[in-house]
């Protein structure tokens, strides 16, 4: 299969999931994924703005630490608050040469095993409600070719997040956005608990999560919620990989 229909199959299979009840939460996992098989990246990661205006993540390529952590960092400094502040794409070709311009947000990218990063911004009816985060092993940008694609992934995000349904409520957008955002924090609780009684890693964890929720039909943050309360039976996670 050549690159352009993995792009074209990419997007039909985001129209597909774009239902009246899908999930949002494993929607932004899979675009984020896909970021990274598409785009020449090594992890990607998406930040939505909650109620008060701060940055919180809401999904990211991997579980991995390292990248949550870098997204988390942003609240206050790096490519992703400069470009949500600023409604534009934020690029660091060189990370190292960017030091003076993120003191807190570069040294730890680097230090995590990343040498250059862009932003694209997450924008729907003219308001950014977020930013994308590709991050790079290797110094330079993306191609050419690559950014008009990742800026498509966001703005296809955006629009999953906020449907022409939700929209016409009376609702802000910020609140529609809350769901997600809440959602988020009690997945991490719940691949918190899955880790600690199996003595699995978090990847592992979020991996049998996600698995389950998927083949039986349910949503990622009800699952989550039940296995936090101890109404699922953790123990039917195992074979979920």
């Amino acid at each position: 299969m050549t690159r352009e229909q993995r792009i074209v199959e990419t997007f039909v299979e985001f129209a597909d999931t774009m239902v009246d009840d899908f999930d949002v939460v494993d929607f932004l996992h899979r675009l984020a994924s896909r970021c990274v098989e598409l785009l020449d990246c090594d992890e990607a990661g998406l930040l939505l703005a909650d109620a008060a205006g701060a940055l919180r993540a809401v999904a990211s390529s991997s579980e991995r630490t390292e990248a949550l952590e870098l997204l988390e960092s942003q609240n206050e400094e790096g490519p992703c608050f400069d470009c949500f502040r600023r409604g534009d794409p934020v690029f660091s070709d060189d990370l190292v040469a960017d030091r003076a311009r993120w003191p807190q947000f570069a040294p730890m990218a680097l230090g995590k095993g990343f040498r250059s990063v862009q932003a694209v911004p997450m924008r729907v009816r003219g308001e950014t409600i977020g930013a994308l985060n590709i991050f790079r092993a290797g110094a330079g940008r993306l191609d050419d070719q690559d950014i008009p694609l990742a800026q498509g992934m966001a703005d296809f995000a955006a629009v999953g997040l906020v449907q022409e349904r939700v929209v016409r409520e009376a609702r802000g957008v910020v609140e529609q956005l809350q769901g997600a955002l809440s959602s988020r924090v009690v997945i991490e609780q719940a691949k918190g608990v899955l880790a600690e009684r199996a003595g699995i890693g978090v990847d592992v964890a979020f991996a049998r999560l996600r698995g389950y929720a998927r083949s039986h039909n349910r949503r990622l943050g009800d699952l989550a919620r039940d296995v936090i309360d101890g109404q699922f039976d953790a123990s039917m996670l195992d074979v979920a990989d």
